[in-house]
């Protein structure tokens, strides 16, 4: 590359202040995900902990110098603020040092700089320092730029073990609205080469095509992520589109982001999207990725709107209460993983234990299978345990009382009324 101009002489504390402003109302991959598992991606500005074991990697930018104006961007052409275009050393210097200090893996982002193919070729040079010039082994995340060139993705992809491109929008018009520089086709085409190079360079069907490092193509695959309430869409309309998404391209996780616009404007009044929305998402999620349920399911045209008070899978079966109780004996394993509180782990017990023996109440204690919510919607071995709740009005507030009570800080209980509580996800929704 030539002509490079790098400005600014900042400290590394320094830049990544600048960074974590950036970061602010950058599409982030930085909430805890509904399983638990980080999937990669912490923000540099993000208060969760992670787990010691879990896989993190805060955002490192590029650039914050943009030249596009989406308007629900920090780093828009037309905000006024300090600019920085960091050179590809200077990121990978500073990857390597929060790397190493935190335990954590790499996410290297970027706004568009001059364009999307001159600012693609910055992170592959970022990628080059840190595989070739730190020797780093560990779990690298890049940015793909909207409609760039598929050459500058096979290179990048290469030494990335994920990548991804983010949709942002459930409608197209939406872009005309916040962000007219970007398009659907210069988004879903490179999602597009990505699946169909992942397709080819794939070490299970015996091609073997690699990097000189010794790589296959981003091993993790490929992710996005949307904006929730942008544009006054349901989640019914969300869920159906991540559906097709993991469907059509294959994605690892589609991710959410409460849409929160970063000034005020008569366009953004009463937009502000309430964090429980991108919690319950992310639930609804997992219920379409892990436990097979469709959004059809989750989200009917009767309900295209999560509930604030209940869990999805709750939500489900409260909508389908003539299918339950459930005989944990006899039930199949996709009715058992439909069952509030039971998870496909505990699930799988069940389906193992009974070969043996017949499953009680008191043998789910046992196997430590949760009953907070399942034990209204079973019956073990014919007997009913729910203090005869199912079907009553009042089940679904004792379901939310049993959530509430995993909710702590007098913080968090002034936020009841705003409906703004961000809600813990149990994995056993």
């Amino acid at each position: 590359m030539t002509n490079l101009i790098f400005r600014q002489n900042l400290s590394i504390q320094e830049t990544i202040a600048q960074m974590q402003e950036s970061a602010a109302f950058d599409i982030g991959e930085g909430d805890r995900m509904a399983n638990g598992d980080y999937a990669g991606v912490i923000p540099l500005i993000s208060n969760i902990k992670a787990k010691a074991a879990a896989p993190t990697a805060p955002k490192v930018f590029v650039s914050n110098d943009c030249v596009f104006n989406c308007e629900y961007c920090n780093c828009r052409i037309s905000q006024d603020k300090s600019r920085y275009t960091n050179s590809p050393k200077a990121v990978a210097d500073i990857s390597m040092k929060m790397a190493k200090e935190d335990n954590c893996g790499v996410f290297i982002t970027s706004a568009i700089y001059r364009n999307a193919d001159y600012t693609e070729e910055l992170i592959l040079e970022t990628l080059k320092e840190i595989r070739y010039g730190h020797g780093y082994k560990g779990y690298v995340h890049a940015k793909i730029m909207p409609g760039v060139d598929p050459l500058l993705i096979r290179q990048v992809g290469f030494l990335a073990d994920r990548v991804s491109v983010n949709i942002e929008f459930t409608h197209s018009d939406a872009y005309k609205i916040l962000a007219k520089q970007k398009n659907k086709n210069n988004i879903l085409s490179p999602m597009a080469y990505v699946r169909n190079l992942h397709k080819e360079i794939n070490p299970k069907r015996g091609l073997k095509e690699r990097s000189e490092l010794g790589r296959t193509f981003a091993p993790a695959g490929q992710t996005t992520q949307m904006m929730v309430g942008a544009m006054n869409e349901t989640d019914r309309t969300i869920a159906v589109l991540a559906e097709s998404l993991y469907k059509k391209y294959e994605m690892k996780r589609v991710y959410y982001s409460p849409f929160g616009p970063p000034y005020e404007s008569e366009k953004f009044s009463n937009k502000k999207t309430p964090q429980w929305r991108g919690r319950r998402l992310y639930q609804a999620d997992r219920l379409m990725a892990i436990y097979g349920m469709t959004a059809e399911e989750i989200l009917p045209e009767s309900a295209p709107f999560l509930d604030f008070d209940v869990d999805p899978k709750a939500s489900y079966a409260l909508r389908n209460i003539g299918m339950f109780p459930v005989e944990v004996n006899t039930a199949d394993y996709e009715m058992l993983i439909r069952v509030p509180g039971i998870g496909t782990t505990s699930a799988q017990k069940i389906v193992v234990a009974r070969k043996h023996t017949k499953i009680t109440h008191d043998l789910l204690k046992k196997m430590r299978v949760s009953l907070k919510k399942s034990i209204y919607f079973i019956t073990c071995n014919g007997k009913y345990y729910g203090g005869g709740l199912l079907g009553k009005d009042h089940l679904r507030n004792r379901l939310w009382a049993d959530e509430f009570v995993h909710m702590q800080g007098m913080e968090q209980m002034s936020m009841l009324n705003t409906h703004l509580l961000p809600i813990d996800y149990d994995v056993s929704v």
